[in-house]
């Protein structure tokens, strides 16, 4: 499903033993499951009290999203919304704070509504705290978004 790579710039303070996921691998498997469509598996990998931002979305009720519940019902109808189909690129980088990840991705797909292609790059960032995300910021384009939906709701 995924041409996704794992960039991550390992040195020993952002090693993990094998049976530790750093945090570029835990984010890594979210989005994963994500992708696969599973919802709820996605929200599993988010603290109960998560702040969720989406700084640049369309509707200003989402662009801060208080929760793990928040977030799950915001995203709980994405997979019949937009039908994801690829990830042509997945690139998610450690930084000096082992808790803090950068993912640079994109994602393609259909709008299921209305056949429209879906073309979407993201940036995120992702901070960890005892193996949960905590913080979550992902800036997005919503004139592409807002393009691709045409009218369809999400």
């Amino acid at each position: 499903m995924s041409q996704a790579h794992l960039d991550s710039a390992a040195t020993p303070a952002t090693t993990a033993s094998a049976s530790t996921p750093d945090a570029t691998q835990l984010l890594k498997r979210a989005l994963d499951t994500f992708l696969a469509k599973d919802i709820k598996g996605f929200a599993e990998f988010f603290n109960e009290h998560v702040v969720v931002e989406f700084p640049f979305a369309p509707d200003e009720a989402s662009r801060k999203l208080l929760g793990r519940t928040a977030l799950y019902e915001y995203l709980k109808g994405y997979p019949s919304a937009i039908d994801l189909q690829r990830t042509p690129t997945m690139k998610i980088r450690a930084t000096d704070d082992p808790d803090l990840v950068i993912a640079e991705w994109s994602a393609s797909g259909r709008v299921i509504s209305n056949g429209n292609p879906y073309e979407m790059s993201y940036a995120t960032f992702v901070t960890f705290k005892d193996g949960l995300i905590v913080s979550y910021r992902e800036y997005w384009n919503p004139m592409a978004f807002l393009a691709a939906m045409s009218g369809a709701t999400f």
